[in-house]
């Protein structure tokens, strides 16, 4: 199974307050034990939500621009990893061994399974599921 796991901004994260090379060090032992284990496929930090911007929709369609920085650091994302997990008992155990991602704040890791094509049914036809398999090998995610 593939999650995200998920590591929420905090007011440092937002204030683009940056690792120190003791984190750094940490990360990079804790990225280099799944990649050795098989289970990392992505991982990356984000900049601060003043560095973005939003679209919001209304249910007409009509679209509107944001830019950040956005209200609650709290649900706010400063990085991710995708991995491949056997169970999200495997996922939360992995999570478990992370270096703390915010030294000197509290901190939150959340991890999200990603849909898999099973869990749509019938409503993902063999011609839909066929177009997805192909985008994502022409994406390098096959």
């Amino acid at each position: 199974m593939r999650v995200m796991v998920i590591v929420k901004a905090t007011k440092n994260s937002e204030a683009g307050v940056l690792p120190n090379e003791e984190m750094f060090a940490a990360m990079g032992k804790y990225n280099e034990e799944l990649v050795k284990a098989g289970i990392l496929k992505f991982a990356d930090g984000l900049k601060p939500s003043s560095a973005g911007k939003r679209i919001a929709r209304g249910a007409g369609g009509k679209k509107k621009i944001f830019d950040g920085p956005f209200i609650e650091a709290k649900e706010l994302i400063a990085g991710f990893w995708v991995w491949e997990v056997k169970s999200m008992e495997e996922a939360t155990e992995w999570a478990m061994r992370c270096p703390d991602p915010m030294p000197g704040e509290d901190s939150e890791l959340e991890i999200r399974p990603f849909y898999e094509m099973e869990d749509f049914g019938d409503a993902l036809t063999p011609e839909h599921r066929e177009r997805v398999e192909r985008m994502r090998a022409e994406a390098g995610q096959g």
